[in-house]
């Protein structure tokens, strides 16, 4: 196997939590236990979001450094490549599968999260259809973006789930690529960074599954080899509830104000990834040499256990 490239994208909308180190820890030893690049992109896409939280990129950098994670190459903002994303949605243009939808702002407006669009309701094509028809867009309204999809099947195989597969157009329909308000949409702007930067494995979250197929799409599109693709098992506390921002769960601020040496800590994260048969304390460079991918759960879900 040539080697890979993985990479952590987390997104600057909220102090990082463990479930997010969980993801940065698996995608970082899959690199380097194999020689490979670990790359780092922050996904402040949507940019009046992430001034709201100006502080947060200098957090999440320090909170991964308290870690000892290192990165290959320069820190990716995607705030700074909105020419590269333009270039490729032209692309899209260009081949006849973008057109404007009016609709509900609301529905669209979470475009730029990774997994929004999957509790949305399947688009129903009013738009192209009204588009079609000759009738007049609606006065003083700004449109999302969308790409059509065919009726098609994307078939892959994950490293963990196994094969997975699914519709475009029944599963998902047609996406966004830009939102009304100009800025570009998720599932454009990872594809043209994964594949620009050289990415051949995509470790990530479950919750990020269900968008593979219509990533895929695109790589194709453009023309692109997909990387491989491994969808890890989301950290829950000993409830059963997945960690999230929102609520604050294993926030950052307080796990390092309880653990001034992170070692505790990541031998919790391994413990629960399947590379320490216990938890007890570790560095990275502990575990490089023990990680195998052969040894990660491939349950929905894994409980942090006890720090």
């Amino acid at each position: 196997m040539s080697v890979p490239v993985s990479r952590f994208a987390p997104t600057p909308s909220g102090r990082m939590h463990l479930g997010n180190v969980f993801c940065a820890l698996v995608a970082y030893l899959f690199a380097k236990s194999r020689g490979g690049r670990f790359l780092l992109r922050v996904e402040d896409l949507d940019l009046a979001r992430c001034r709201a939280m100006a502080d947060e990129t200098p957090r999440l950098l320090d909170d991964l450094a308290y870690f000892g994670f290192d990165f290959d190459g320069p820190v990716l903002y995607q705030s700074e490549r909105g020419d590269v994303y333009q270039k490729y949605y032209d692309l899209l243009r260009k081949k006849g599968l973008i057109y404007p939808c009016y609709c509900s702002r609301a529905a669209l407006h979470a475009a730029t999260a990774p997994h929004a669009s999957d509790n949305a309701p399947l688009y129903d094509r009013r738009c192209y259809f009204r588009m079609q028809r000759g009738d007049p867009p609606p006065v003083g309204k700004r449109p999302a973006m969308r790409c059509r999809v065919p009726d098609e099947v994307v078939t892959f195989f994950d490293m963990l789930q196994g094969k997975y597969q699914e519709n475009l157009e029944k599963a998902c329909s047609d996406f966004v690529v830009r939102r009304a308000d100009g800025v570009f949409a998720y599932q454009l702007a990872v594809v043209a960074d994964d594949a620009l930067s050289g990415v051949t494995h995509v470790v990530r979250g479950l919750d990020l599954l269900s968008s593979t197929p219509r990533q895929i799409y695109l790589y194709r599109l453009f023309g692109w080899e997909p990387p491989a693709f491994c969808h890890i098992p989301l950290l829950t506390d000993a409830t059963g509830r997945r960690l999230s921002k929102r609520e604050g769960d294993g926030c950052m601020e307080a796990v390092r104000r309880k653990y001034p040496d992170p070692a505790p800590v990541l031998g919790a994260l391994a413990a629960a990834a399947g590379i320490l048969e216990k938890p007890e304390p570790v560095t990275l460079a502990d575990l490089v040499p023990l990680f195998d991918v052969e040894k990660l759960p491939r349950t929905p879900t894994v409980c942090l256990p006890e720090i």
